[in-house]
């Protein structure tokens, strides 16, 4: 409670800050710098911030806009972690993007405008961390709904742009580093492929092609019983092979698995990152211009943490305390193609290849209520995960407007009232893969003495002593639209006409295999102490004195088939009356299918999927439905400020569940660390958005922003806890009973030169979100804790950057602060208290020198207060992590 009253301490600060400098500005009146022109533009942000502010007043809708220059500026180096700059928008797990309070669900992103493909294993949205600043040219937030839209809409829709053709010849190269203060000295590491560098595996890991083929043989069931029903059954009697000798094939096929994989201390590398592209633009006699953009980037990071969880009952005894270590490449590839014709056609094509690899190796020392720190005894488990994630993608779009030297060469003369028709279109073709080859666990027990440190450890007893799971998922999206807008001039008014339609096709495919392999006599895994390449030699597998049994784990439910067809389309109309009154009104209609069925590829003798006509009917959703907005806008200068807009808007849109959460299948989830049960049953969430904004801004470049929003939510979709076993946790898909979201937002730019001649230079920017959120458990949800409670993941949240340009352009700093209010991390059931993650203040510096106008040097810090992810239950840590202060040294050459 402490930190929290801190943080509203400090949040009313800013409050009070920005309800000042209006004030400030109009007792400075006039004399200011009021003329853009006048104005040294060497504070790079500053030029920057105008042309998203000049977006953000010509939005029909709540919208909040950030540009490159702006995201370079603090150094970000993935879209996720710039998002958090804009108001109201917070991240859980460094990837997860909420907005206004709504988690990852209640959020659509976009590319270009068209819909693509998302990596993660166990959530239909995009982890937006897989996308490299290096490839953006700006992101739009619409807070705001309106109907050319997706229905899908609540929290906020991300329109990831990326960058486009330069008017004339650029290119350029970087060179970086950095270096984290928890990752000092030596790493965990295991022996990987030859091509691990490139951020893909070379077959290493990969499932051995005469294993897959046993278990096509052996029809998915690799017991020694079954393997000897097989062989006994094509062999004719005088040949029977005995049940030893089915034991042997068991423990030879075990020995094709990859087991090379000791987690052990080694040197590191040292991080390194590579950027470059090439650019230029053609220009002919015959108005025609064509262009290209091509681009590429490597990244190359190795990053230790420690983490510790910690039951809230016993926190002494039973815990849990990990050291891990993940090694990250990113390579992208991007290539645009341009062609336009007098400013009034233009087609432009974008290819994008973006990979994302984290080899993990980790220890991991606990205790359970079984076997209690204070017992002498635990648990150690070697662990390795390789996660390749790829997007390949290919839009083309085009724009085309019905303008003069159109009409004068196709001789439509006699349609002046079709003048400055305009079609945007675009089609899009995207695939996302990940793929897990071998991600290995294996289990050991331990001895330790009173300081907790390992005197002795021997492998489990059992068959799934050494674990080893293939995962491979393919996600691909099919999408295409149209736009159609006719302006209409009158003496007074301006309207726009649009409409327009759009079709996107889903389809994924999730698969995954476990293996498992150990010795089942207890005795004889006694005697096995060393590590897991040792234990699981061949050797030692194929030794039938020493009990080992190798065989296919779990029930295989895990693997799932996924589609979604959807159909939609819209009109809209925008008029402006007297350049002071702005109505926006629109409506959407969506046909919507979706299906999600559980899938056992080893199921040879039986279904794939289900039998039974009414399991499939139970995953199919449908929906066909219309999706209203209105907004309004009144404009009126020189009100406090020399533009001034004020905004109403409300809408009704809906949060529909995830591919995975209609399939009554199970499956781990690595963000809350429960196994989380489908529900065929859930309904989609409907919302009803209201919005309130006031803005204004200045000739100098300073604004002043207030927002106010409303959400009214109808069978929220949640997490909610379920029973389970000793110290794990399980959680269920479940619709609420409803819902609600209420907040406010404040955001600001102000030039400090105002307060006097000693502050040239410096600016300061920044925004706050306070959000209050309640969530009716109804009578779905198993015993809750608390059946009235607040959203998961939602908090306040409140950012602040001070800037200095000098004079002369040579350098430039940012000091960013950033944090958000304590927020739920996971709700409780039948009077287990709620876990909450506690804020985290982030305070970065970044700091550039520019030589020439070739060259710019870049030195960032970040978390320059050490701070700690922390996780609480009734004041009882029982997370933690340390992910430590990084300090990162970028050069640049450009031209």
């Amino acid at each position: 409670m402490a930190m929290k009253r801190k943080f509203l301490s400090v949040a009313v600060s800013a409050v009070m800050l920005n309800l000042i400098a209006p004030s400030q500005i109009l007792a400075q009146g006039q004399a200011a710098r009021t003329e853009i022109e006048e104005v040294v533009i060497v504070g790079r942000i500053q030029t920057s911030a105008a042309e998203v502010m000049m977006e953000r007043e010509e939005s029909s809708v709540v919208a909040d806009f950030v540009d490159i220059t702006a995201i370079s500026r603090v150094g970000d180096s993935n879209v996720a972690t710039a998002l958090r700059r804009l108001p109201g928008v917070t991240l859980v797990e460094d990837k997860y993007v909420f907005v206004r309070g709504l988690g990852e669900r209640y959020s659509s992103s976009l590319l270009n405008g068209a819909q693509i493909p998302s990596p993660d294993l166990t959530r239909n949205v995009i982890p937006l961390d897989i996308f490299p600043t290096s490839i953006i040219r700006s992101i739009a937030v619409q807070k705001g709904y309106s109907a050319d839209m997706p229905a899908a809409f609540s929290g906020g829709l991300i329109d990831i742009r990326t960058t486009s053709i330069p008017d004339d010849l650029q290119y350029s190269f970087e060179i970086g580093t950095s270096y984290n203060t928890e990752s000092g000295g030596n790493s965990l590491s295991y022996n990987g492929g030859g091509d691990d560098w490139l951020g893909t595996d070379d077959g290493t890991r990969g499932l051995s092609p005469t294993l897959a083929s046993a278990v096509d043989l052996y029809n998915g069931s690799l017991t020694p019983s079954n393997i000897l029903s097989v062989v006994n059954a094509s062999e004719p009697a005088s040949a029977f092979t005995p049940f030893s000798g089915a034991q042997a094939i068991n423990r030879e096929l075990a020995t094709l698995i990859n087991r090379d994989i000791d987690v052990v201390d080694s040197s590191r590398d040292p991080n390194l990152n590579l950027d470059a592209n090439v650019g230029n633009r053609f220009f002919f006699d015959n108005g025609m211009e064509l262009g290209f953009l091509a681009a590429g980037s490597y990244g190359r990071t190795t990053n230790s943490r420690e983490s510790t969880d910690r039951s809230v009952g016993d926190p002494d005894n039973i815990f849990s305390e990990t050291d891990e270590t993940t090694q990250t490449v990113n390579l992208t590839g991007n290539l645009n193609l341009g062609w336009a014709w007098f400013d009034e056609h233009n087609i432009e094509t974008t290819s994008l290849l973006l990979r994302n690899t984290d080899d993990e190796a980790y220890i991991r020392n606990f205790y359970t209520s079984s076997r209690p720190f204070s017992g002498g005894t635990g648990f150690r488990n070697y662990g390795t995960r390789y996660e390749q994630r790829e997007l390949r993608l290919n839009q083309i779009y085009g724009s085309h407007t019905l303008g003069f030297t159109t009409r004068d060469i196709l001789n439509f003369d006699s349609l002046d009232w079709l003048t400055d028709l305009e079609l945007n279109w675009y089609v899009s073709d995207a695939t996302s893969d990940t793929d897990i080859p071998n991600e290995s666990t294996v289990s050991y027990q331990t001895t330790i003495d009173v300081a907790g440190n390992v005197t002795a450890q021997n492998i489990r007893a059992g068959s799934n002593s050494a674990r080893f799971r293939f995962t491979d998922l393919e996600d691909e999206v099919e999408s295409s639209g149209f736009d159609l807008m006719l302006p209409i001039f009158l003496d007074r008014a301006e309207i726009e006409l649009s409409g327009g339609y759009e079709y996107a096709r889903k389809a994924r495919t999730y698969r995954q295999y476990e293996f498992g392999m150990g010795p089942t006599d207890a005795a004889i895994a006694a005697g096995f102490s060393g590590l897991p390449s040792t234990i699981l030699s061949d050797s030692n597998l194929e030794d039938p004195a020493n009990g080992f049994i190798f065989g296919i784990s779990g029930t295989n439910v895990d693997s799932y088939l996924a589609a979604i067809d959807n159909s939609s389309a819209y009109g809209e109309i925008d008029m402006t009356l007297d350049e002071t009154w702005r109505v926006t009104a629109g409506v959407r209609w969506e046909d919507y299918k979706q299906l999600g069925i559980p899938w056992n590829p080893l199921a040879y003798n039986g279904c794939q999927i289900s039998c039974d006509p009414n399991d499939i009917l139970d995953s199919l959703f449908v929906d066909d439905d219309y999706y209203p907005s209105l907004a309004f806008t009144y404009m009126r200068p020189n009100f406090w400020a020399e533009t001034f807009q004020f905004r109403l808007g409300y809408s009704e849109t809906l949060v529909r569940p995830d591919l995975r959460e209609i399939t009554p299948s199970s499956f781990f989830d690595p963000l809350t660390g429960a196994i989380i049960t489908g529900n065929s049953d859930v309904q989609p969430a409907t919302v009803k958005n209201y919005d309130l904004r006031a803005e204004w801004f200045f000739d100098n470049g300073d604004n002043f922003t207030v927002s106010l929003f409303y959400k009214d939510l109808d069978d929220p979709i949640d997490l909610f806890e379920a029973g389970a076993f000793e110290e794990a946790t399980r959680a269920e898909i479940q619709n609420g009973e409803s819902a609600e979201v209420t907040g406010i937002e404040f955001e600001f730019l102000k030039d400090l030169y105002d307060f006097g001649a000693i502050f040239d230079g410096f600016f300061l920017q920044g925004n706050l979100a306070l959000v209050d959120t309640e969530l009716v458990a109804g009578p779905n949800a198993d015993s809750p804790t608390n059946p009235v409670r607040e959203l998961a993941g939602a908090s306040d949240a409140l950012n602040l950057q001070l800037g200095w340009d000098d004079s002369v352009g040579r350098h430039s700093a940012t000091m960013t602060y950033n944090v958000h209010g304590e927020r739920l991390f996971f709700a409780g059931r039948n009077g287990a208290p709620d876990a909450f993650e506690q804020p985290f203040n982030s305070l970065d510096l970044t700091y550039f020198f520019y030589p020439s106008d070739n060259w710019i040097i870049r030195l960032r810090a970040q978390n320059l207060l050490d701070e700690e992810v922390t996780v609480e239950r009734l004041g009882v840590e029982v997370f933690n992590e340390k992910p430590g202060t990084s300090v990162s040294l970028n050069i640049k050459w450009q031209y």
